[in-house]
């Protein structure tokens, strides 16, 4: 999938791993305030907006938290586009999903064309090979039987599995323990895309990272406030230098997003 730059962009902005519940009302509080604020010209949410996501059927209930956000969505997206992939989090995001909060799915990868400068995206959870455990299992449950028996499930009964699935796995992991992407599967999407920039998520290990073949790799933040994670809470801005054709990147603090001086 690519998504060509509009003539008159000027700033993209780039998040991920939010892990959105009503667990953590800060981390909220903070992303309803950026969705709200600020002053880019597109939003590309790459996944785990949401801590879990069991089924779109969550918006049956006009009162609930995943509602909430999803008016947050819907009423930025009628200022820019936003653009969003599932995540391991939240691959179940659907089409009603899509439609209530007027988003843009994207496929992973997917190619972002900014204005000849071509950008891989994608969350990066399918590159973490030496995570065998978890390749194993977002095979299972990314397959369509296991989606279509899960969904048909009553919706209190798939929120307690993904409670216990989700227990399961913080219990095997050590604290702030995530696998990184496999460098070789990078280079070749890279590759495969005619890119030289790749902006990913999922590790929770925020940093720039030179490749091999001299192309980047930016990965993005969590977003988590609350203890004991460390609360980096970052959006990556690229922007257009028009003077030159060329385009920078830069980490912001969400507060910075809504002036003129970024």
């Amino acid at each position: 999938m690519e998504v060509i730059a509009q003539g008159h962009w000027r700033r993209v902005d780039f998040i991920s791993d939010l892990h959105l519940h009503p667990g953590e009302p800060d981390t909220h509080t903070a992303w309803a305030r950026y969705m709200q604020k600020t002053n880019t010209d597109a939003l590309f949410i790459l996944g785990d907006l949401f801590e879990v996501w069991v089924g779109d059927d969550l918006l049956d209930n006009p009162l609930g938290f995943e509602s909430e956000c999803v008016r947050i969505i819907r009423e930025t997206a009628m200022r820019l586009p936003v653009y969003y992939m599932v995540g391991n989090r939240d691959f179940l995001m659907g089409m009603r999903f899509a439609d209530e909060s007027h988003s843009i799915p994207l496929a992973d990868p997917a190619t972002l064309d900014f204005f000849g400068n071509r950008i891989v995206l994608s969350h990066g959870d399918a590159w973490c090979l030496d995570d065998v455990a978890y390749q194993s299992f977002r095979t299972t449950v990314r397959s369509q039987e296991w989606q279509s028996a899960f969904l048909a499930k009553p919706l209190p009964e798939r929120l307690d599995i993904a409670r216990h699935i989700r227990s399961q796995s913080e219990a095997k992991k050590p604290l702030g323990s995530y696998a990184d992407v496999d460098i070789a599967s990078a280079e070749a999407a890279l590759s495969a895309a005619k890119a030289r920039t790749l902006i990913h998520g999922h590790t929770h290990l925020p940093a720039t990272h030179g490749l091999p073949s001299g192309a980047e790799r930016w990965v993005l933040s969590d977003w988590h406030i609350k203890p004991p994670h460390t609360p980096r809470l970052e959006v990556l801005r690229l922007q257009n230098q028009a003077a030159k054709g060329d385009f920078s990147l830069s980490r912001l603090h969400p507060e910075l997003c809504d002036t003129g001086l970024n």
